[in-house]
């Protein structure tokens, strides 16, 4: 059950982003476009309460409700951002917006450590919401499968930070400019 939900939450905020983003730049409705993306992260409070309500409820915790946790830490902590780059992206395409700026260099640095403070954060946020599902069920005989999504935030945590530290070491570099050789 707890993975049709989040199946159906992941759909509906892109639904809500981009729903959002054409009341805003094709139908000129502001008040539906806020609406709209703001309904985007209540899903995440929907897939938090349906899974703990599936764990409660007698369900034997499987990857999905792992998976769920985090989904709603990476929604949390990159939500924003994601949803930011779209709208840049849906202006551009649709409205005649700016380009989306390609960063390059140091800025480009900059932003993949960013990206990794943020991977932090979602990481914590999932660890919590593990911690707390587990702690609040309390049946560790049905939430012991919860225990293998750890080692999983420990790898998005490692190949975000070894992409940061890649683009440290070989910034990307504007358009046109070659490489030392």
């Amino acid at each position: 059950m707890v993975l049709t939900v989040l199946v159906a939450c992941e759909i509906g905020f892109w639904v809500a982003v981009l729903g959002g983003l054409a009341a805003r730049y094709l139908l000129h409705a502001r008040r539906l476009s806020v609406v709209l993306l703001v309904a985007a992260p209540l899903l995440d409070v929907v897939l938090l309460v349906a899974t703990a309500a599936d764990l409660r409820s007698g369900a034997t915790a499987s990857l999905g409700h792992g998976l769920a946790a985090l989904c709603i830490g990476f929604s949390v902590a990159h939500g924003h951002r994601l949803v930011h780059r779209a709208d840049v992206r849906f202006a551009h395409r649709v409205a005649g917006g700016p380009a989306p700026a390609q960063l390059t260099g140091a800025a480009c640095t900059r932003a993949c450590w960013g990206d990794v403070g943020r991977t932090l954060l979602a990481v914590g946020i999932a660890g919590v919401v593990l911690l707390g599902l587990v702690a609040w069920v309390d049946a560790p005989d049905r939430t012991g499968t919860l225990g293998v999504v750890v080692p999983v935030l420990a790898w998005v945590l490692v190949l975000d930070l070894l992409w940061a530290v890649s683009c440290t070491l070989w910034p990307r570099r504007p358009a046109g400019v070659a490489a030392d050789r």
